[in-house]
């Protein structure tokens, strides 16, 4: 088959052209995915299979237990269907059952990540994707502010509901990458008597830490927009009002989850600069460490999730994932001395920075 694509000729047999149709289309509608989760989610689809019992769920008693106009009954199924396909349940002759995914998604799960995704679909940050292409032909910083005339952080400063949406995802995020580091590489934090967590939001990771280890004082050192209304509740945790631009409280550990990827290569080089000034402790115990995403760092990394996140982070903030190599940049630029890295997180690592 011959096609005309800038008056030169295309040739295309039929099946190239249909599997070529066919990924284009894959990509067009990769978006129902996500929506039709986010949907199962908000309906409360996972939590009735799991209070159902061990048993599957037939699909009539998993309708009369979701709250449903009696119109719209009949559409479950197909939403289930596609689900299915996608790997969240399974359907046997008898009905529905669980995956490890959808486990994931449990409200009743400490790990579950459906906090995370409703943050990620909410209007607020899926809207500045249909800017792409204005804002890479204007001088706004991101598409984010194309889209709201804004930065990221002061929106989420300004739109308190969007905020807490935002700041419960990034929260089920912490619980998650906690429970992981407790349970395997919990003697990353042995000896250490102080840690700040930098950017901490509203004190996950720090609160964990805290009670994994009572003889440790942690603070959580976030904007006042954040921090000012939260309450301390245990005797070796506190939460203190700051700019990481400015002045970071000091510590013997500088803790940086998810931080650096918001922010340029020159911004990054500042906050570390701040870090290595605020390390109270010499030898073994003073260190920066940053939870982040080395790209192509580890080959069984699943490469399309990193890559999807470096796009994230060009669109909400301005900021990026890094190669290793720019990592040892941004490092050395600081004044560390050294650094390690530890694919020990899946899609992110664990970098160990020493001043």
């Amino acid at each position: 088959m011959n096609m005309e694509a800038g008056g030169k000729k295309l040739a295309m047999g039929g099946d190239e052209l249909l599997e070529a149709q066919s990924h284009i289309w894959n990509h067009i509608f990769n978006f129902i995915n996500s929506m039709s989760l986010k949907c199962a989610i908000q309906l409360g689809i996972p939590d009735a299979i799991h209070s159902h019992g061990p048993n599957p769920m037939p699909l009539s008693l998993l309708v009369s237990s979701l709250q449903l106009h009696p119109n719209k009954t009949q559409f479950i199924y197909r939403l289930m269907r596609l689900l299915t396909h996608s790997g969240f349940f399974v359907l046997q002759e008898e009905g529905y059952l669980l995956t490890n995914s959808s486990r994931l998604l449990l409200k009743d799960n400490p790990c579950a990540v459906s906090p995370f995704l409703l943050s990620m679909l909410q209007p607020a940050l899926t809207d500045p994707w249909q800017f792409l292409s204005i804002w890479l032909q204007t001088d706004d910083r991101t598409p984010f502010e194309t889209a709201h005339g804004m930065p990221f952080w002061e929106y989420m400063g300004n739109k308190a509901k969007d905020g807490e949406v935002f700041n419960e995802g990034m929260a089920s995020d912490a619980r998650l990458v906690m429970s992981v580091i407790l349970e395997k590489h919990k003697s990353v934090f042995e000896g250490v008597e102080s840690l700040v967590d930098v950017g901490g939001g509203t004190g996950t990771m720090a609160k964990a830490i805290s009670q994994a280890f009572p003889q440790m004082e942690c603070t959580v050192f976030d904007l006042p927009q954040v921090v000012a209304h939260l309450k301390e509740d245990q005797p070796n945790f506190k939460y203190v009002e700051g700019d990481m631009f400015k002045l970071i409280p000091p510590a013997d550990v500088l803790l940086l989850k998810w931080i650096l990827h918001d922010w340029s290569d020159e911004e990054c080089v500042e906050i570390l600069k701040n870090c290595k000034a605020a390390i109270t402790s010499n030898g073994d115990r003073g260190k920066v460490m940053v939870i982040d995403i080395v790209l192509f760092g580890n080959k069984k990394d699943p490469m399309e999730t990193q890559l999807l996140f470096d796009m994230l982070m060009m669109t909400l903030a301005g900021g990026k994932e890094r190669e290793e190599e720019k990592w040892a940049e941004l490092i050395k630029e600081a004044g560390f001395r050294s650094y390690k890295i530890f694919p020990i997180m899946g899609v992110r690592s664990l970098i160990e920075i020493y001043p």
